[in-house]
């Protein structure tokens, strides 16, 4: 039990130092304003185009890729 108990104050104490120094490497990026709406022509797995307004508040993932 002491073992555990030892891990998990050691884990949780890696993981908040690890923020903390994250926290102070970070630089702002410059807000650019509003996204501009999508305005693709062709979707893939979608039964609609999508729309920002209908994104808002929710986890998106972006994979962006080109032939080149």
């Amino acid at each position: 039990m002491k073992n555990f108990l030892f891990g998990f104050l050691f884990l949780l104490t890696a993981c908040a130092t690890t923020q903390t120094t994250v926290m102070k490497n970070t630089t702002s990026l410059p807000d650019l304003g509003i996204a501009p709406e999508l305005t693709n022509e062709a979707w893939l797995n979608t039964d609609a185009p999508l729309r920002l307004a209908d994104l808002r508040g929710k986890v998106i993932a972006i994979d962006m890729w080109t032939f080149g």
